[in-house]
């Protein structure tokens, strides 16, 4: 018996459609942001994407998305990540593809009508307020607090790194509830709508990542903020108190499932670009695709890529049969946020003095994606996650079989 690896006749078709938008609609209008404003050049792309029947890949048609399962999305995620504008033309950028769907699956009837309704018509955007300095990576180490006052609950705080707080009209918000639960079920999760005098967003943090002008509107930048006396209702507490750690941890999941996606969309049109480039540059009379010292760069890029593919693509398997994948997640996250560094840079070098400059794209993406080692958990932490697996299978199978891979579809 085979195993197959047959892609679906439906996903194939959407993915194709996908492809064809992103090369011939978001990719063009990168250039167009030159000359014209963003607003209007994203409307377009969004008037365009909603006409084709691409909108809101994942979120079911009752909810106005195409109703894609795992693995189509992923394949449509591939695609979309090979422009900056592909997942904001579809309504997928993050953080928001996260939150709403932590919103669908947890959102009272009057939080879906109020929140996420707008959202899915990308006439709003969220953002997630989590992290702290004092935490870091340790998520149940944060300090915000919220205290109940009759309906509505008061929080008191700091974050740090809320991406595209700064764009956001609404904030999804984790406070300390029951400081005395189990370290897991100590924190809430609250809506907040913005512009709010209770959530001041003190300055958005500069990074290593170029920017250009319109960096902080597409991405919306990663915010310091100070939260003082925000009063927040009852009714916009998502998903009962002291679930805001575990509603957490599965919207993170597909946030690092989706970065992943991305990073393997850029990677290969920088191999492209590479590509491109080295079988249109000669030099001492002899093509720079006929050295076999470039080739095997040009073949470390490709293996890593494949790898990649294969990795998603199993994922995506196991998540369409609703299968435990925290240990593939994990792997994944950190292979795939080097293996894009290392294909970005290889392109980079390919090019010379030309990648090394502003004149690509790739000096800025190389500045970005430096940042997917860190987000949504830092290398370290999801390699100690996945050792502690490691031995763990062992302790109780006798073999690591279980933690590598060895029952890939078991």
């Amino acid at each position: 018996m085979a195993i197959d690896f047959e892609i679906p006749e439906e996903a194939r078709e959407v993915r194709e459609r996908v492809r064809q938008f992103v090369q011939d609609e978001c990719i063009p209008a990168e250039e167009q942001l030159n000359e014209r404003p963003y607003k209007e050049v994203l409307g377009e792309l969004r008037k365009k994407a909603r006409a084709q029947g691409l909108w809101c890949p994942f979120i079911p048609p009752e909810h106005g998305g195409m109703g894609l399962g795992p693995l189509a999305n992923a394949l449509v995620q591939m695609e979309l990540g090979e422009s900056y504008l592909g997942a904001l033309a579809m309504n997928t950028q993050g953080p928001d593809d996260a939150t709403m769907l932590t919103l669908l699956v947890h959102g009272t009837d009057y939080q879906k009508e109020k929140f996420l309704k707008p959202l899915l018509n990308g006439e709003k955007r969220i953002c997630y307020s989590m992290t702290e300095k004092a935490a870091g990576a340790d998520a149940t180490g944060m300090q915000t607090a919220a205290v109940r006052d009759g309906d509505n609950w008061v929080l008191n705080g700091e974050k740090w790194f809320s991406s595209a707080a700064s764009v956001a009209d609404i904030a999804v918000v984790m406070a300390k509830t029951d400081p005395d639960a189990a370290r897991h079920n100590r924190y809430s999760t609250f809506i907040v709508e913005l512009p709010n005098p209770g959530y001041d967003i003190k300055r958005d943090i500069k990074t290593m990542a170029l920017e250009g002008p319109y960096s902080h509107v597409l991405g919306g930048g990663h915010s310091e903020v100070l939260i003082k006396d925000l009063v927040v209702p009852d009714a916009n507490l998502l998903g009962g108190q002291g679930n805001g750690f575990s509603m957490g941890q599965h919207r993170l999941a597909y946030g690092r499932l989706r970065h992943g996606m991305h990073n393997i969309a850029m990677a290969q049109r920088a191999l492209d670009m590479a590509v491109k480039h080295v079988t249109n540059r000669e030099t001492f009379g002899k093509r720079l695709a006929d050295r076999q010292g470039i080739q095997w760069m040009l073949a470390d890029c490709a293996e890593q890529i494949y790898i990649s593919r294969l990795m998603l693509l199993h994922i995506a398997y196991k998540a369409e049969n609703e299968m435990d994948l925290r240990q593939e997640n994990s792997i994944a996250k950190v292979y795939l946020a080097n293996m894009v560094h290392k294909v970005v840079d290889t392109a980079i070098q390919l090019h010379g003095a030309l990648g090394y400059s502003q004149d690509t794209p790739l000096a800025r993406w190389y500045t970005h994606i430096r940042s997917q080692r860190l987000v949504d958990g830092p290398d370290e932490v999801h390699r100690w996650t996945t050792g502690r697996n490691v031995v763990r299978a062992f302790e109780r199978d006798g073999t690591t079989a279980n933690a590598t891979g060895g029952e890939l579809f078991g």
